[in-house]
């Protein structure tokens, strides 16, 4: 009986062992080495992202490697030298919205891809899904969309898009298609592509979408980069959708549930401004919080106008092509967002902004217009943000003589004047952050100015200083001001004397204000975009002198002393009048009726002298004309 317990028990231990010593060289053993696999490595090859990182780590070695140490020949020297220069000087305007130095940059990396990396026909498909639409993103389908319009028709090409397929109409999409909204969809984009651009790129297209893609990323403003280019009035982001901030939010539960599930994040908000119309770019997306943030802190840099920083929370500047930026941050605004407005300076001219296309019988305002800048008259442009105050300042300015002098006050350079009108005495002066608008105002009176233009009367102590100039300092004055009546605007000028300490008096402060201003051209834009002049607008002081001596004349004329008595009493009413009515009187002298321009009531005898003595004698008989033509015998 011991034997077979004792075999038992040997073979147990000797099972035990073995088990303990496969355990143990398991744990122990080194992960086998995976062989180099060729197919993985060309996959990762073609990725964007080791396409991007090539880009950097090329560029960066080239400009910053040491020319000295490379053993070159003194003309061999002097060329890589002038060559590294101009990627360095193309590296840093590129982003300051520099055409030029951007399309040098893309050519650069164009010749990179092309000759270095190794693409050719074969293997480009293997970055872009050229040749399976179905694999393409609506993205994907936009770029070659607008690559293959931006060939034909140049900066024009997103505005023929929009317009050949009619993609600023209304839709009824968002909200669950219960409201009407300016959006341009995927779904749209995706039948455009099938319809025009499938299967028609060769090489050299594919190699230019490849490389507007990496430089978007690399230098660019991310998928807004090309849109930027094109001959709209402006673009921004940052501006829709869920905040990440919003979706962190620990309270109410199921509510930020729903929000992190939601498919509209605050990075995926690109928008266009088109023909005064707001329209989304629902199929652009930034990709992430970290890229919006890049191109918020990237697209304000022209000029070095300081940094955006959680204090100051915003910055305000101009581009390279004289587009406004716009630029804000948290926690001044819920989220970075940024503000892109374009002018268009060769259609600045008020034959294209005041066109048939907005109103019949066009040639009505835009006379008066004329006439108003060569009479020499202080006129307020006013009208909501986007209706077009600043163009029409811009293409006004052509009609002031050109041997007055121009001065020019804005917050950010955006009228342009110089470009405009290069051969005349102009010069514009900002506000910066050691420079206040009002100093700006103060010193431009010791710069031989004849005429003043303020970009835009937003404060208190500009409006002081501008009604101020307007009497004293200068010929004219030409502003902008965002009321949107005659009343508004007076009142609010009158409020900027009393806020300052300028007057005391609320009656004489509104008589200053409509002794200063003479004019107001009221720009409106309507819900479907469309841009005209709703009215322009005499403003005339009320003045009780002509009848008060009426009044005294009848007193002096009085046969009894019931009517001496009746007369005095009348003058007591016009004291009485003169010291608690209204100061001035508005009225409309052009008019927008019905989509037509149509004259109102007439000029009174008072402008047109007034006018007229600012007139060259040429520019009196024209002006004469014009107003026999549209109020013949009603003139005062």
């Amino acid at each position: 009986m011991g034997m077979p317990y004792t075999i038992n028990f040997i073979v147990i231990i000797l099972i035990l062992i073995v088990l303990i010593g496969f355990l143990f060289l398991s744990l122990n053993r080194k992960p086998a080495q995976a062989k180099p696999n060729k197919d993985n490595e060309d996959l990762k090859r073609f990725e964007w992202d080791s396409l991007l990182q090539y880009v950097k780590t090329t560029i960066n070695d080239f400009v910053n490697s040491s020319l000295l140490d490379m053993g070159l020949s003194g003309e061999e020297y002097a060329r890589r030298l002038a060559v590294v220069a101009e990627l360095r000087s193309a590296m840093k305007n590129a982003t300051n919205g520099d055409i030029q130095e951007k399309m040098y940059l893309k050519q650069y990396i164009y010749d990179l891809l092309d000759r270095n990396y190794g693409l050719n026909e074969e293997n480009i498909n293997r970055i872009m899904p050229f040749e399976d639409a179905d694999e393409l993103s609506d993205h994907d389908k936009f770029d070659i969309l607008l690559h293959l319009y931006k060939k034909q028709y140049g900066f024009q090409g997103l505005t023929q898009l929009i317009d050949r397929h009619g993609l600023d109409q209304p839709k009824r999409v968002i909200e669950g298609g219960s409201v009407d909204s300016y959006i341009i969809t995927g779904e749209e984009i995706s039948k455009i592509y099938n319809k025009e651009a499938r299967n028609r790129l060769e090489y050299t297209d594919k190699m230019s979408i490849i490389v507007q893609r990496i430089y978007c990323r690399y230098k660019g403003f991310g998928v807004i980069d090309d849109i930027r280019d094109m001959a709209i009035d402006g673009v921004s982001g940052g501006v829709s959708g869920i905040p990440t901030a919003m979706q962190m939010v620990e309270d109410e539960m199921e509510l930020m549930h729903g929000m992190r599930q939601s498919k509209h994040p605050g990075y995926q908000s690109a928008w266009i401004f088109f023909r005064g119309k707001s329209i989304h770019l629902s199929f652009l997306s930034f990709g992430s919080d970290i890229e919006l943030k890049r191109v918020c802190q990237n697209i304000y840099k022209y000029d070095n106008p300081g940094q955006l920083t959680e204090t100051n929370g915003f910055k305000v500047n101009e581009m390279k092509d004289g587009s406004r930026v716009v630029v804000v941050r948290p926690p001044f605004a819920e989220s970075w967002a940024f503000f892109v407005r374009k002018f268009d300076l060769p259609n600045m001219t008020l034959d294209k902004l005041v066109s048939s296309k907005s109103g019949g019988n066009a040639e009505l305002p835009r006379e008066m217009i004329k006439h108003l800048m060569k009479g020499a008259q202080v006129t307020a442009f006013t009208g909501p943000q986007g209706s077009g105050k600043t163009s029409l300042i811009m293409a006004s300015v052509k009609y002031i003589y050109a041997t007055l002098t121009l001065r020019i006050q804005e917050m950010t350079f955006e009228l342009h004047l110089r470009r405009l009108y290069p051969e005349r005495n102009s010069l514009a002066f900002r506000e910066t952050d050691s420079i206040s608008g009002q100093a700006g105002l103060d010193l431009q009176k010791k710069t031989d100015g004849s005429v003043n233009i303020l970009g835009e009367v937003a404060t208190d102590p500009v409006a002081a200083w501008m009604i101020q100039m307007s009497q004293v300092a200068s010929l004219f004055t030409i502003f902008t001001h965002h009321a949107t009546t005659v009343r508004e605007l007076v009142w609010s000028l009158r409020n900027s004397l009393l806020k300052t300490g300028v007057f005391q008096n609320e009656r004489i402060a509104e008589e200053q204000v409509v002794n200063a201003v003479k004019w107001d051209i009221h720009v409106r834009k309507e819900n479907d975009g469309r841009r005209y002049i709703e009215r322009i607008t005499e403003i005339t002081p009320v003045t009780y002198e002509s009848e008060m001596l009426e009044g005294e004349g009848e007193l002096n004329k009085g046969d009894t002393l019931e009517s001496k008595l009746d007369a005095l009493v009348e003058l007591q009413r016009e004291a009485y009048r003169r010291s608690s009515g209204r100061v001035w009187t508005a009225r409309n002298i052009v008019e927008y009726r019905d989509g037509e321009y149509v004259a109102a009531s007439p000029i009174s005898a008072q402008k047109i002298e007034s006018m007229m003595f600012n007139m060259v004698q040429e520019d009196r008989i024209h002006f004469q004309e014009f107003l026999d033509r549209y109020w013949g015998d009603n003139l005062e």
